[in-house]
């Protein structure tokens, strides 16, 4: 943990904003995931809010111990590999562009009629755009073959949902992933993970 504060702080909060889901009545619970939603109607009336708010919850409480093992398996070590301050502007960069891109999309759908209105205020909360982001920049810290295998499945299981259902929060994925393939640059000097050899131990 003292290697990786701020996934462990991260894990901490959403554990937290999980557990007032879980207790909250019904309608305060409702209120709590619309108002730390960043959908277009809390961007346009509170975007830092919705922007950071957004990070900081699950929709469903029942989905972190998932997320803990995703924390664990990405965020920890590449957090570890960049350093907190590095591995920050990564999660943070992809959160905020992918929200931001993937709603302008639901506005431009909205005023083009080939969506509701009420688009503009479903829940758009969670943290899977930090970590599709932190799994494309992992693949910078593998070595060989492996990096080319592990880069195929990533692409594989982000641009599969997509394709068949194409929804926004889909979209978002995408882009967040291809923010953290974009910030290779941050990963300069940094080593890779050494290669097994045959025999080796």
């Amino acid at each position: 943990m003292r290697s990786s504060p701020g996934t462990h702080v991260w894990l901490l909060v959403i554990t937290t904003t999980s557990l007032v889901i879980l207790l909250a009545p019904r309608g305060l619970e409702t209120h709590l995931l619309h108002r730390n939603s960043s959908n277009l109607h809390q961007l346009s009336h509170h975007p830092i809010r919705a922007l950071l708010g957004s990070a900081f919850w699950i929709e469903d409480p029942a989905a972190l111990p998932l997320y803990v093992v995703l924390f664990e398996l990405l965020h920890a070590p590449v957090e570890r590999w960049l350093g907190t301050v590095r591995w920050l502007c990564v999660v943070t960069t992809a959160h905020v562009a992918a929200t931001l891109i993937s709603q302008q999309v639901v506005l431009v759908a909205i005023r083009h009629h080939d969506v509701p209105r009420s688009m503009a205020h479903v829940v758009d909360i969670g943290v899977s755009y930090g970590l599709a982001a932190t799994a494309g920049i992992l693949a910078y810290r593998l070595a060989g073959p492996w990096r080319w295998l592990y880069l195929a499945g990533v692409v594989a299981f982000f641009v599969v949902p997509f394709v068949a259902d194409r929804t926004y929060t889909d979209l978002g994925h995408l882009i967040a992933l291809a923010i953290g393939l974009a910030c290779y640059p941050l990963t300069r000097g940094k080593p890779v993970a050494p290669e097994r050899r045959p025999g080796a131990h």
